[in-house]
This record gives C-alpha cells, structure tokens and sequence, in this order.
C-alpha cells in the first residue's frame, strides 16, 4: 500500500530520534575516555590549589558517576539548556549560537560556488565527451579530489594574501569593521577552498549519470516527437541525472562540516568550527558536545531533504511514496 508523502517525511524524522541518542551516547563517552579532563587547564596553574580543583569537580559535577553524568547533560540538553563553558563560563548555546551564521554563509558560499561551477562543467564534459576539453576537466578533477583542505588554503593564503596581496589573509572583515566589498573579498578564499573538492566530484558524478540519461530510449522517443534539443536536455535528461548528484551532495555535508573546521581553522575564520578546535585544545566538554550534536543533527536534517528531493525529481519514487 502506498504510503503518504507527509506520513514518509514524519517516519524518517522519528527514525533520527534514536540515531541521534547512540551518537551522544557514543560521544559523550569517548570524551571522556580521553586522558585529561576539562581542569587540565587548571592543573598546571601552581596557584590552584587540591581543594580548589575538588570544589570545581562538585561545583561541574564531575565527580558523580559516568551515567549520572551523561543522564543529567541529556535531560538538560532536551530542555534547552546546554551547559556554562569550561573556559569563560558563558552559556554553551550562546557561544554556538553567536558563530553559526559565519559558519552558514561560509558552507553557503562554497556550496553556491560549487554548483554553479560543477553543474555546466557536468553537462558539458558530458556533451563533449572523448575531447582534449573532457580530458583536461578529467584530469584536473583527479588532482583537485586528491587535493588537502589545508594545502590548497595554504598556498592560496601564500599566492593571493601575501605575494599578490590582492586578497585578505585571514579574519571575516578588517579591523575596525569595514564594508561588503571588504566582507566579499575576506569570504573569497576559504568559500573557494571548500568548493574545489566539491566541483571535482559533482562535475564528474553529473557527468556520468548525463551520458547514461543521454542513452536511455526514452531520450530517442523524445526525439521522435520533435523535442528541442533544450528541452531535451533540461526536462528529460537533466532531470534523471540529477539524482546521483543529490546523493552525493547530502553524502558531502558530513565532509563540508569537516572541511570547514579545517578552513576555518587556517583563515581565522569566526566560526563553529574553530570554535570547535578552541574547546578542544581547552578540554571545554560542554562546548564539543554541543557542537557535536550540532553537527549530528544537520547531516541527518539535510539527508532528510536530499530523500524528499528525490521524491520530487523521480516521478517513480514519487508513486512509491505517495
């Protein structure tokens, strides 16, 4: 029996309640696994004394056991409240909170460079296939999927930002503030890192399943019935081959989540993910866990669109859920 496309759409979001409990589950764990603690920092202070550090233990609530611990996070966490930072004793939501939109703009910025770049090169390379233009698009998508986050950032830092000097090294404006040229010009470098990766593979994922839509008889069928050869690109092949392409693009947000730590980390850019690095360095246990969960939830939130996608892309898995 076919099943409603809005009853489908409530299954899997109450499939990614228990998804989410094993990976907090897991994370909470393997934190604290981990040699240290979050007084680390405290402990090479010669001035903390013993009494000082079991007062803070009470005070956090670290001395209780590991499933206390855990159990008492979780329910705080479901209510909102996420826990005071370890290292400034600010609310772990407002320090989330306050650099998510840079971390939005910068994944933004390079998933809109990405596909505008990967989506005509796919098609292209697909139409002019066994050409010098085809092989040379081959062989630089090689290079730029075998390219490291922090190499590429790296060099452009040392290409543009400092011999050129024509772009800003580092930071998401000047100091003092500064204007929207000067906020495009500091978002340039690292939305083109986090494209590079993502234009190599798009673009060959897209051309491979457009030679394949490209063959399929229902193509000579339109064909038949006097079709522009634009329409048949746009309405019948695009529209096919689009469905590789959705699942490699949910597939790469996991990876983007990754890649903008990294990227973030070498331009100083003012977002979650150095945000991450920060609290790892510090042992802030509140802060990475919130993070995490962060993190966890949008993979699954954007799978879940990418399934919804193909129901409107595919007629066929439309019927099936429907």
């Amino acid at each position: 029996m076919a099943v409603p496309l809005t009853q489908y759409i409530l299954r899997r979001i109450l499939q990614a309640f228990p998804l989410l409990l094993l990976i907090s589950i897991g994370v909470f764990a393997l934190i604290h696994f981990v040699p240290g603690g979050p007084l680390t920092v405290f402990l090479s202070n010669p001035q903390v004394r013993p009494e000082d550090i079991e007062r803070l233990q009470r005070s956090l609530g670290l001395d209780r056991p590991l499933t206390e611990q855990y159990a008492r996070w979780l329910l705080n966490f479901v209510r909102g409240d996420w826990g005071f930072s370890f290292a400034d004793g600010r609310p772990v939501a407002d320090r989330i909170l306050e650099r998510i939109p840079p971390t939005i703009e910068l994944m933004g910025a390079g998933f809109l460079l990405a596909g505008i770049i990967a989506l005509p090169l796919g098609v292209f390379t697909a139409l002019h296939r066994r050409t010098a233009f085809d092989y040379t698009c081959t062989i630089l998508a090689f290079v730029g999927i075998s390219m490291p986050v922090y190499w590429l950032g790296l060099m452009l830092q040392l290409g543009f930002g400092l011999h050129l000097r024509w772009l800003p090294m580092s930071g998401r404006q000047s100091f003092g503030g500064g204007d929207a040229l000067d906020h495009l010009l500091h978002l340039i470098m690292p939305a083109c890192v986090l494209a590079v990766v993502h234009v190599a593979v798009w673009s060959r994922y897209l051309r491979s399943s457009m030679i394949d839509a490209l063959a399929q008889p229902y193509m000579t069928t339109a064909r038949a019935k006097g079709l522009t050869n634009m329409l048949l690109l746009l309405r019948h092949a695009l529209r096919n081959a689009l469905l590789p392409l959705v699942t490699a693009v949910s597939m790469d947000v996991a990876f983007l989540l990754s890649g903008a730590v990294i990227t973030e980390s070498i331009f100083a850019w003012p977002g979650v993910g150095g945000l991450f690095v920060d609290s790892i360095f510090r042992r802030d246990y509140t802060v990475i866990m919130g993070v995490l969960m962060i993190g966890a939830v949008s993979v699954i939130l954007v799978n879940l669109v990418a399934d919804v996608l193909y129901a409107y892309i595919d007629p066929r898995i439309r019927v099936e859920v429907e």
